[in-house]
């Protein structure tokens, strides 16, 4: 799929304006539009490093304004280059670059719309994936669950890349953050692409307990109850540093 692929250059001449915008114009895509690209292929690769996805499976998006850059459709996460940017507004449209971004764009912008999110990754990580076949809920097997808004919900099926797909991955983030996606993957968002990964981080985790925990034979894993899991949030609240 590289034949998707464009030189450094090409893109760059068709940014060529401040963000937002194509075609004719000054110096380039911006210093807020380019740090924010810098992370998010910083965070593709990251979700490579990690074995959260294979080869170019998995998206990631980040949102600066009302342009949300993102990922483009298959380029492996170690070839884009500052000058690969590719963006869009909320309704589609490209307005920065020349790749062709995800196929999973309509996802990433049924969330942009309907949250408050500003950032969202999506993997196809192994463990995540295998409890979205088995379960419609992942089990309140941890506190962390909490962090998440509850507990995780799994998307119905649907086929990639639809508005289909879109629609249940919002039906299944109501309330949360994050949600597991039927024979699929996960999706998880955040105010920032820092925390959108760490929420995908800590799901794969706590799918890899769970699935670790139930595989022993003649044991069934405790459960937190609904009073455990607000405890626990209202702890998670207060978590970290401040200032």
């Amino acid at each position: 799929m590289t034949d998707q692929y464009r030189t450094g250059q090409e893109a760059e001449g068709a940014v060529r304006g401040v963000p937002g915008t194509r075609g004719e114009g000054s110096a380039g895509p911006g210093e807020e539009v380019a740090d924010a690209w810098a992370e998010l292929v910083a965070t593709a690769r990251r979700t490579v490093a990690d074995g959260l996805v294979v080869g170019t499976s998995g998206n990631v998006s980040v949102r600066v304004d009302d342009t949300v850059l993102v990922t483009p459709s298959g380029v492996p996460y170690d070839r884009l280059a500052p000058a690969d940017v590719t963006g869009v507004d909320l309704t589609g449209r490209q307005v920065i670059g020349t790749l062709v971004p995800t196929s999973e764009l309509p996802l990433h912008l049924a969330v942009y719309r309907t949250t408050g999110a500003r950032a969202v990754v999506h993997t196809h990580a192994v463990h995540a994936t295998a409890v979205s076949t088995l379960v419609d809920e992942l089990p309140a097997i941890h506190y962390m669950t909490a962090a998440l808004g509850g507990p995780v919900r799994v998307a119905r099926y649907a086929t990639y890349g639809t508005p289909e797909l879109a629609g249940n991955t919002l039906h299944a983030l109501d309330g949360r953050t994050g949600c597991l996606m039927r024979n699929h993957g996960t999706l998880t968002h955040g105010a920032t692409l820092a925390q959108a990964y760490d929420r995908t981080a800590q799901l794969e985790w706590m799918c890899r307990v769970w699935l670790t925990a139930s595989s022993v034979p003649g044991l069934t894993p405790t459960l937190l109850t609904p009073d455990q899991l607000a405890e626990a949030g209202e702890r998670l609240r207060g978590y970290g540093q401040r200032g």
